[in-house]
């Protein structure tokens, strides 16, 4: 049974969920992942890395690395995507929270999950169209990646970024990233970043904070 205390606290939650969804937030600075799917390797060590900084059991996964293969002998392809929580500009998980658990940080943007409010009702679950948020059965709560905030509050990259081996993930300001301004390891000489591959869901629905070096045959048809 909730106490007087939790019953105020999801008050003050659900009215923030209110002003979130009419007036959403804009951050100070917006940060992003950019991910080469061209040089990632596909190890998975970003995964391990995210598992063991979260201590996540078999089954959630906030970092995802998927395997793209196609094309008819000879002329044939392989290339990775690496996709976590993307911190949309206008995340489609937030509105759809009753208890105002998931919020959007002022300072950088980050989307992020109060365990303490969530209940565990999955609607954030199936509201991501990137399937970010991930139902752990170990305690009956809704999860995801949070940029590894106590990392980026102290200075440092989230731990799937310093897990990379061939350093080609990583983070900055997103808008810094799409114009190919940010210098970062994941964009080598004369690659261009772009906001969206195949086979992903429309970036105009959620407006996701991620860039992409793309494989050529991942380019999206312009």
């Amino acid at each position: 049974m909730a106490t007087e205390m939790d019953k105020k606290q999801i008050r003050e939650a659900i009215q923030r969920r209110i002003r979130a969804v009419y007036e959403p937030v804009e951050p100070d600075e917006q940060l992003g992942f950019i991910h080469n799917n061209v040089d990632c390797i596909g190890c998975r060590a970003c995964e391990i890395a995210c598992k063991d900084k979260n201590g996540l059991d078999a089954g959630p996964r906030f970092r995802r690395v998927q395997y793209i293969e196609g094309g008819t002998y000879p002329d044939v392809y392989a290339y990775k995507i690496n996709m976590s929580c993307n911190h949309c500009a206008e995340p489609a998980c937030l509105p759809t929270c009753p208890t105002g658990a998931i919020f959007k940080r002022m300072k950088d943007g980050v989307v992020d999950i109060d365990s303490t409010l969530c209940i565990g009702c999955r609607r954030c679950e199936a509201a991501c169209p990137y399937g970010a948020p991930q139902f752990d059965p170990q305690d009956n709560l809704v999860k995801k990646c949070n940029m590894c905030v106590d990392e980026l509050d102290a200075g440092r990259k989230p731990y799937c970024v310093m897990a990379c081996m061939m350093r080609v993930l990583d983070i900055g300001p997103i808008d810094k990233l799409w114009s190919g301004e940010w210098q970062t390891t994941a964009l080598g000489p004369n690659e261009t970043p772009v906001k969206a591959v195949k086979n992903l869901a429309d970036p105009e629905l959620t407006k996701p904070s991620i860039a992409f070096v793309p494989h050529r045959n991942g380019k999206v048809d312009k």
